[in-house]
């Protein structure tokens, strides 16, 4: 194995404006409150080389404040967008269980095959995001990344990181504005990622 380590911190957005809802694609930016959390869980900490980031504007917004405050390149790139959601797109969580009562439990428990009308397919999701998750470590290699992201997008590449099956992710919790870093040693097939934190602070 080359000796090369690279280091991947990956931070989920805070709150939206229109606080928990199934969100998706909708472009809503980040309320005072997910500012605050965001600012709070990163500090005055900037040990990254390189910043990524979703193009939707709960990440990007604070991705280019990081950026141009500490001097850090910056690239958006839209395969780290969330899953889209379909039809659940900005709808809460009671409004659909008022709807069907068992809707989210089969989600959860199978959401490869009960995934909402309309929605983005799994499968689809897993190669956009582990599809630039490779770029990315292929392209930094040896450098200390941070990703701005979504829960979704966290969940993807942690469970294709820990070879989990795709249709458990959503056993994975991540919390607004929580962090996962991520070490890969070794470059290409022969590379070994290792799960350092996952919901932490710096």
């Amino acid at each position: 194995m080359e000796s090369v380590s690279t280091t991947i911190d990956l931070i989920r957005h805070g709150e939206p404006v229109g606080g928990r809802r199934y969100r998706g694609q909708i472009d809503d930016p980040l309320s005072e409150k997910g500012w605050t959390q965001m600012c709070e869980a990163v500090g005055e900490h900037k040990p990254w080389q390189m910043l990524y980031s979703s193009t939707l504007s709960r990440c990007a917004d604070f991705a280019h404040e990081l950026s141009e405050r500490h001097g850090l390149p910056l690239e958006l790139d839209p395969r780290l967008m969330e899953i889209g959601f379909g039809e659940w797109e900005g709808r809460t969580a009671a409004e659909l269980l008022e709807q069907d009562p068992d809707t989210l439990s089969r989600f959860w428990s199978d959401p490869v095959n009960h995934r909402p009308a309309g929605a983005e397919a799994l499968t689809d999701f897993r190669d956009r995001v582990v599809g630039a998750w490779e770029e990315i470590i292929a392209r930094e290699a040896g450098k200390h990344l941070l990703i701005v992201g979504h829960a979704g997008m966290m969940r993807m590449i942690i469970s294709h990181v820990l070879m989990m099956p795709i249709e458990h992710m959503f056993r994975i919790q991540v919390p607004n504005a929580g962090i996962t870093r991520i070490q890969v040693d070794g470059l290409g097939e022969s590379a070994l990622p290792r799960l350092i934190f996952h919901a932490g602070q710096l």
